[in-house]
């Protein structure tokens, strides 16, 4: 059997570190393709067109006032996370990146193209559009922090706490095709929070629990042993939380 080719393709930022650091352990990355983040002014503007111009404040509120006070009470918690799973958040070598502007871009797309590899692992990306899927004949796998179809897009696990949802407050390892966290489903973890975990913390247990499962994918692609499934469960897509909807749910839910 030909040795797979294996590419990450990621955005920047301490996740894809984990995620590279931890499969780099037990398989040989044939590319680290890493994009720069949407130009805020961009990535403001499509989500204000998307959910007005209210609500988009009210999240902006919540990253700048709330983000920095759980990620200071918050640090022993996630190194401790960290510790556990003996994950790392070393930077990967520069020397191993191919830089790009956007996994969109026909540069991109060119770069896969000479690789031609077998199987792409997403990370942190923004959507992949058709044209890059459509080109390529690779599988992409990608770890979603949410039990997908039920909290797809955003923050699953921490949606799924403020609905009283703990059967599906976890991670998924799907296939990713054209729409939003819509593939078809490898494998699914839930995690069980304690009362010293919050909205920082969550996405690091969901992806301590998604890992083994997104490393036994990619071997069972490999081996062309993948099985997949469909749920007909309902499906929503979730965004980042308001101020005033963080606010509610920690006082009236303890949900933090």
């Amino acid at each position: 059997m030909n040795t797979p080719k294996i590419v990450l393709l990621a955005g920047k930022g301490a996740t894809t570190n984990i995620v590279y650091n931890y499969l780099s352990q037990y398989i040989l990355f044939d590319a680290v393709i890493i994009e720069d983040a949407v130009p805020k002014k961009e990535f403001l503007k499509k989500r204000i067109n998307k959910l007005g111009l209210a609500k988009v404040i009210g999240q902006l509120f919540f990253q700048v006032a709330i983000i920095p006070i759980l990620n200071r009470s918050s640090k022993k918690r996630q190194q401790k996370i960290l510790q556990e799973n003996k994950l790392s958040t070393k930077a990967i070598d520069e020397n191993k990146i191919i830089a790009v502007s956007s996994v969109n871009n026909d540069d991109c797309l060119e770069t896969l193209h000479q690789i031609n590899p077998t199987i792409i692992v997403v990370n942190g990306t923004r959507i992949i559009s058709k044209k890059i899927l459509s080109n390529l004949s690779a599988k992409f796998i990608n770890t979603h922090a949410g039990i997908t179809p039920k909290y797809r897009g955003v923050h699953g696990g921490y949606w799924a706490l403020v609905n009283n949802d703990l059967p599906n407050c976890g991670v998924t390892i799907h296939f990713v095709d054209a729409g939003i966290d819509t593939g078809s489903v490898i494998a699914q973890q839930t995690i069980l929070p304690t009362k010293k975990d919050n909205f920082t913390t969550y996405p690091i247990l969901q992806l301590a629990a998604g890992l083994p499962l997104l490393l036994k994918a990619i071997n069972d692609v490999s081996k062309n042993t993948i099985t997949t499934s469909k749920t007909t469960t309902v499906s929503a897509l979730w965004t980042h939380p308001t101020i005033v909807q963080y606010l509610k749910n920690y006082f009236l839910k303890k949900i933090s």
